[in-house]
């Protein structure tokens, strides 16, 4: 079943502040997770395999390339660590990018936070506001992540439009 998050990407050379901010609110840190994401060439939107030691998901997403606050449709399904998924994905699709990186995870109420060290790339932060039921709203996950932004002393700047995939 497909969600909306309203999510920003930002460079940051700022994370130990972020952190500490974060720790000050209470935030359910779930760890630091290495990540590998396999995209793979699809019609529409974006899709990768992300294979971590924290989170192991089949992501398909669509969201526009600007700067600032997002809408992203996302649709997620979490299957076991099994080899074979990436190779049936590998041979019916091909692969298009590969990003690696090194990510805390933390989460207040229904807003998730990345603070990101993607080799190659640099550092960033996330803010996905995510609407898993369909109960909260466009309008109120903009305000949240908006506000975030504020408390992170977010630039503009510092904001990207697109994917790390277009970056590597």
């Amino acid at each position: 079943m497909p969600h909306l998050n309203v999510e920003i990407k930002a460079r940051t050379s700022r994370h130990d502040a972020i952190r500490a901010l974060l720790v000050e609110r209470k935030a359910d840190f779930r760890g630091t997770d290495y990540q590998e994401d396999t995209y793979f060439h699809c019609q529409s939107g974006r899709m990768k395999l992300r294979e971590g030691n924290v989170e192991h998901s089949l992501i398909h997403y669509d969201r526009p390339d600007q700067e600032g606050p997002k809408d992203s449709i996302v649709h997620l399904y979490r299957p076991q660590p099994d080899p074979a998924l990436k190779e049936v994905l590998v041979h019916a699709l091909g692969v298009w990018k590969v990003v690696k990186k090194a990510r805390e995870i933390y989460f207040i109420d229904n807003v998730k936070f990345h603070l990101d060290q993607v080799y190659g790339l640099g550092e960033f932060v996330e803010i996905e506001a995510i609407d898993a039921k369909g109960k909260l709203g466009q309008k109120h996950l903009l305000a949240q992540c908006e506000a975030y932004m504020a408390l992170f002393q977010i630039k503009e700047e510092d904001l990207l439009s697109g994917s790390y995939s277009d970056m590597v």
